[in-house]
């Protein structure tokens, strides 16, 4: 539950959990079975703090029949993630544990899965099930073959199974499994348990020469029992609830003496930035019967480091190196790590080496970043970031991973250059915590990152269990605290982790609090602990500083100018104005004919692909406000073109409200969270990129609010600002702006001079929009240019703007939006003539594998009427399929009689010996698919 001024809401499902409710009501609940968990078991996983493992991808094959998954050898003092596993219903496996985790077992008729895989992912992999993506065939796929546990089995083999220490390293279990090595039963469901909790089981007596076997026996998933993962509202949840192994299962080799917990603390000079200091710790444990005198050694950055050490048979020491002992890790003009458009990502590294007479017994590696986080909470209660000194505006979005969990390197990179494309600076993880890899590319980019647990579910149900889920007992509070202690070692390395949420939209209490407070000092966390994403504070670590205050459905775009409910002012973790219809190509991808006829045709009708949420379900708030201002949609094509306009005008409203807020002298904007970036699969709401990484009104709306240099118009006084997101002073500016009627009738022009905007600062001009315009229509344009003091065009920003305003019922605001009484009238913008530009295009091939491609339009000016929002498409080579992902200089751009523009496209070079085609479209562009030289 949320409180906003008085009123108490749900949780933005709309309904008392995330959770779909089946028809009928909410299914009965089965009993937890005595000693479902082990709380000692877990308490120990609080001391399993280890260092990173090289993760291997998603493999993705799978297939009925197939051979048996590639059996990987591992090398003594060395670690290898299995290479996949074979997987199979219990339903349909009669034979023994002890058979089935056997070497030689025959897994005839089973699935192969990759190293990282829910058993639905493998299945949809075996072609077992239609895409899901499509229609609704995600509804064809029984739910029942889920409800019992799944077998996932794989083989391995180790070099010289006489010498040294074998373990088995592992996390990412959902939700709970049964683990046997060569037919024995090392660990129970009892133990295994929880998403985020990490395992390393000790199986060097079970090792033989030749094949070993390990095998899981997969318990079901439900995220209301479980701490594990779910789908809240964001999408209609895998019916297999993601049950399977989502992270990489390690063979690690070693010699008596491991090697763990590898880690640096920095501590950077603030302002100066002149120094750093560097505190390594290692923790060694001695497996061995005998007492050993090993040597730790190596380097940290630019530090040389050794130290003896002598333990016990099963002692394990921390092993600390700091400055006061180790003078070179007091780093001189160290190499700062900043966001993204701040400054440069540098890297450093962490290499240990534990050797046992001269042979060595394990290694370590890892990177770090030197940086400094800050969030004090300012004068109106909002938390202010500062990195490395230097505040800053946090503007972001909520993540969300592919909804069966698929790992795929490629399209995660992709999804993050488009953040950067998109001039965000960082994503919000509710839960769904990516593998290592999407940290160490989120360090690489410079793209900051706020982890944090999940809502609505087992989470937070001690804290309201009547909507989240179970009460919690002792055995949840020891997983919660041991995902807590994994989660926070994994990360504390990544400079790109800035914050860790311990609550979403409710806040532990005090017991869950502390559990989490103490695993977080045990891993040395150095970045702020957020008590919630909502605003509730909780005992120990006080108030939150951020709110969450919506909204998540249809607001207008003047909405964001006011500082109350979701609008400019503080920190407001996740909002939105909610639906993003995608583009015409993708709608065809994902719906059928029928059902796109729904769409346009039935406003109010539910929407499979927007949200199992009762509230949610339908798109009746959006398509009531899309034709009260632009007129009713007359076929899809219709439908479309209005959405990515109204899209465009209100996520652009958005950022360019807490951009500009963020400079106030009372109650400035200090951060937002669009709710949210991407989809788990192919969605109709919050999201700003698409399942095919196709790219719409929303995602430059986004793209233009948050360019470097940026001029734009505040709706709420009228007003012209610029904006300047760039590390050095812009001066001498000039800002103009043009209102016409959509007829191209210039009506009004004003100019102002000299203007100056401070590094990451905001200027607001003198240029005031009159109230009244003599002959200015009911709907008109208006156009922002800024030049500099020669002339050249640095920017534009063209608006679409009514005399009558959009008027907002705010003492009806509910949890998720506020009611539009009235509707701005844009529907003057249906009689503007369609523009047919002079359209040239041409590809080069920069270097291997990558080309580019550049566009010239150019306004003829046959019509004094501009070309609004016109839209390029980078197409294959048949014109048939937009070719993504693509990074444009610029699009969707309005050009007036005379005017012309020249975008350039980077993307993937398809095929060497045919270029793509370009199609230009747009509100009133006459579209047109020309090819590229």
């Amino acid at each position: 539950m949320s409180q906003q001024l008085g009123r108490v809401s749900p949780c933005r499902s709309g309904y008392p959990f995330r959770w779909p409710v089946p028809a009928g009501g909410p299914s009965r609940r089965r009993p937890r079975a005595p000693g479902r968990f082990a709380v000692s078991a877990l308490l120990g996983l609080l001391a399993f703090l280890a260092p990173a493992l090289t993760p291997v991808g998603f493999t993705g094959q799978a297939a009925t029949g197939t051979p048996a998954a590639a059996v990987v050898t591992v090398a003594p003092d060395s670690s290898r993630a299995l290479a996949g596993f074979m997987i199979q219903s219990t339903a349909s496996v009669k034979d023994p544990a002890a058979e089935v985790s056997s070497p030689g077992y025959r897994t005839k008729d089973w699935y192969q899965a990759g190293p990282r895989s829910t058993v639905l992912a493998a299945l949809l992999a075996a072609g077992v099930h239609p895409d899901p993506f499509h229609s609704t065939n995600q509804k064809r796929i029984p739910a029942a073959d889920f409800t019992v546990p799944w077998w996932f089995r794989s083989d391995f083999s180790v070099e010289d199974s006489r010498a040294g220490r074998t373990y088995l390293d592992f996390s990412g279990v959902t939700s709970a499994a049964d683990v046997f090595v060569n037919g024995r039963r090392i660990a129970t469901a009892s133990t295994v348990a929880g998403t985020y909790t990490r395992h390393e089981l000790d199986i060097t007596a079970l090792i033989r020469p030749g094949t070993n076997t390990v095998a899981f026996r997969i318990q079901p998933n439900d995220p209301r029992k479980h701490l594990t993962v779910g789908w809240l509202d964001w999408l209609q949840p895998p019916p297999d609830r993601n049950m399977g192994i989502v992270r990489d299962v390690v063979v690690r080799r070693s010699g008596p003496v491991v090697l763990r917990d590898a880690h640096v603390v920095s501590d950077l000079a603030v302002p100066s930035l002149a120094s750093a200091d560097l505190t390594v710790k290692a923790r060694l444990r001695n497996d061995s019967p005998d007492t050993v005198t090993a040597r730790l050694s190596g380097t940290a950055g630019p530090a040389a480091l050794g130290r003896q050490v002598t333990l016990k048979p099963g002692e394990s020491r921390t092993v600390v190196y700091s400055p006061a002992d180790q003078p070179a890790l007091h780093v001189p003009s160290p190499r700062v790590w900043w966001p993204a458009g701040m400054g440069k990502q540098p890297l450093y590294d962490l290499d240990l080496a534990v050797t046992v007479d001269g042979v060595t017994s394990d290694t370590a590696h890892t990177t770090f970043g030197i940086r400094d986080v800050q969030a004090p909470i300012n004068a109106d209660g909002a938390r202010q970031y500062r990195i490395n000194g230097r505040p800053l505006l946090i503007k972001g979005a909520g993540w969300s991973p592919d909804e069966f969990l698929r790992w795929d390197p490629t399209y995660v990179e992709d999804r993050l250059q488009y953040v950067r494309d998109l001039g965000l600076n960082t994503l919000r993880l509710e839960g769904h915590l990516e593998p290592d890899e999407f940290f160490d590319l989120a360090d690489r980019y410079g793209i900051l990152t706020i982890a944090g647990w999940e809502c609505c579910n087992k989470w937070e149900g001690e804290v309201n269990p009547a909507e989240s889920g179970e009460k919690w007992d002792a055995a949840d509070h020891a997983v919660a605290q041991a995902s807590m202690a994994a989660e926070a070692a994994r990360l504390r390395d990544h400079p790109s982790v800035i914050s860790f949420l311990i609550g979403s939209d409710a806040a532990p209490n005090a017991k869950i609090e502390s559990g989490y407070l103490e695993a977080l000092r045990a891993a040395d966390w150095k970045v702020p602990v957020i008590p919630s994403a909502s605003g509730k504070p909780t005992p120990v670590t006080g108030r939150s500083g951020m709110r969450m205050t919506g909204p998540y459905d249809w607001v207008p775009p003047g909405y964001w100018y006011d500082k109350r409910e979701g609008g400019a002012t503080g920190f407001n973790s996740e909002t939105s104005a909610g639906p993003s219809i995608p583009t015409l190509d993708t709608l065809r991808r994902m719906l059928t004919p029928a059902e796109l006829q729904t769409l346009w045709k039935q406003p109010s009708a539910p929407q499979y692909h927007r949200s199992p949420s009762a509230t949610f379900s339908t798109l009746k708030l959006y398509n009531a406000a899309l034709a009260g201002r632009y007129g009713r949609p007359k076929d899809l094509g219709d439908y479309v073109r209005k959405a990515q306009l109204a899209q465009y005008e209100n996520v652009r409203a958005q950022f360019e409200a807490y951009s500009r807020n963020a400079k106030d002298a009372s109650a400035p904007a200090t951060g937002v969270i669009y709710w949210m970036l991407n989809s788990g699969w192919t969605s109709l709401h919050w999201q700003l990129i698409d399942r095919y990484l196709d790219q719409n009104g929303s995602y430059f709306g986004a793209k233009k609010a948050n360019e470097p240099l940026h001029i734009q118009y505040g709706y709420d006084k009228r007003t012209v600002s610029i904006v300047n997101n760039r590390a050095t002073v812009a001066a001498g500016l000039n800002a103009r702006v043009t209102l016409f009627n959509p007829d191209g009738t210039e009506k009004y022009d004003r100019t102002v001079t000299g203007v100056d905007v401070e590094a990451r600062g905001v200027t607001t001009t003198s240029l005031t929009l009159p109230n009244t315009v003599p002959g200015l229509a009911k709907t008109y344009l208006a156009r922002l240019l800024l030049t500099d003091s020669a002339g050249r065009e640095l920017g534009r920003n063209v608006y679409w703007l009514s005399t009558r305003k959009d008027v907002l019922d705010y003492a009806r605001t509910d949890w998720y939006y506020t009611p539009t009484t009235s509707y701005a009238d844009l529907t003057g913008l249906n009689s503007m003539p369609q523009v047919a530009l002079d359209v040239t295009a041409t590809t080069t091939e920069t270097r291997a594998g990558m080309s580019t491609t550049t566009v010239t339009l150019r306004h003829p000016g046959t019509t004094k009427a501009p070309a609004l929002l016109t839209d390029v498409d980078l197409m294959s080579a048949d014109g048939r399929t937009p070719a993504l992902p693509v990074h444009w200089n610029d699009n969707q751009i309005s050009l007036w009689p005379g005017e012309s523009a020249t975008l350039v496209a980077s993307h993937r070079t398809a095929d060497p010996d045919r270029t793509p085609r370009v199609r230009v479209s747009g509100w009133n562009a006459r579209a047109v698919t020309v090819p590229s030289s």
